[in-house]
């Protein structure tokens, strides 16, 4: 085999309930995934070293050295095999960079997914996991797919009954957002305002909507507790959510600054693409259905 393709999704969060920070620095989450239609891919080819290249928007973002995250994951996944393997990447972005849709995880995980299969390694999903929880919060759920619910940092996850598929809309921005500063904001605001924070839950009617494929009482119940730092930090973002109010529900996906909205069908996603697109509030409105599978072995 001298290449392999993965296709990995991108995520929304459907729920993303906060706790205290911890003494490590992280937060406890209750992080209800999502994964989406829009995809990354990655070409994994045989190579003497391991090297990435990026294309498509946003590359110019993305590191193409050691600090790349699927270059972290093929290291990661040579040194548990024992042996200096290497590999040419070739990612493919299609989700957005530093968007708040896990891109660089989903990068990841496919990563992992293709060197397994150039390397002849034969490893586990199982065990691809367990490297997986290791390089970020986000990267397992990349690999699993579906609707999960992530608890500790996100990593820890339990699949999720859903039954239907669901219609989104996504309000791409330009520029990005970082993940580490809008935690760091939500800190300082909760501070700010004496806000006392308690163990994170999973929202029983967010649960109850998705078991049923009831796509109106989701859109009732999505949440995302760094919503309000992320707007702080991105004040147009207000506005773009105020530009889906025909949505079933809006939200700011993870740590911004994609936003979502669910729609009520494919017909209803296309109107509300084209309203968002013609109020001026986002450099593109992509559509997406979910759940899809996590990072899959294509042609």
């Amino acid at each position: 085999m001298t290449s392999v393709t993965v296709r990995v999704p991108a995520k929304v969060n459907l729920q993303l309930a906060v706790g205290p920070i911890r003494d490590d620095g992280y937060h406890d989450l209750v992080n209800v995934f999502h994964a989406v239609s829009i995809f990354d891919e990655i070409v994994a080819s045989e190579g003497t070293a391991l090297t990435v290249r990026v294309e498509g928007h946003g590359a110019d973002q993305v590191p193409d050295g050691g600090d790349n995250l699927a270059v972290r994951a093929a290291h990661a996944l040579a040194t548990h095999a024992g042996r200096p393997y290497g590999a040419s990447l070739l990612i493919r972005k299609n989700i957005p960079v530093a968007g708040g849709m896990a891109g660089g995880s989903a990068d990841a995980a496919a990563a992992l997914v293709a060197c397994n299969e150039l390397w002849g390694l034969g490893l586990s999903r199982d065990d691809l996991m367990e490297i997986a929880a290791d390089l970020g919060s986000d990267v397992p759920f990349a690999l699993l797919g579906g609707t999960a619910v992530g608890t500790g940092r996100g990593e820890k996850l339990t699949p999720l009954e859903v039954g239907g598929v669901f219609h989104w809309v996504f309000a791409l921005a330009d520029g990005g957002l970082s993940t580490p500063k809008v935690y760091r904001e939500c800190d300082r605001m909760r501070e700010a305002t004496g806000m006392r924070v308690g163990w994170p839950e999973p929202s029983e009617d967010l649960l109850a909507a998705l078991r049923d494929g009831d796509s109106v009482r989701l859109g009732k119940a999505i949440s995302n507790d760094l919503q309000p730092a992320a707007i702080m930090l991105r004040r147009s973002l207000a506005r773009t959510l105020e530009a889906g109010h025909e949505a079933l529900g809006g939200i700011v996906s993870g740590s911004g600054p994609t936003c979502a909205f669910l729609a009520r069908s494919p017909e209803h996603a296309a109107e509300l693409a084209v309203s968002l697109t013609a109020a001026g509030v986002c450099r593109a409105a992509v559509i997406g259905d979910g759940p899809v599978p996590g990072a899959t072995v294509g042609s």
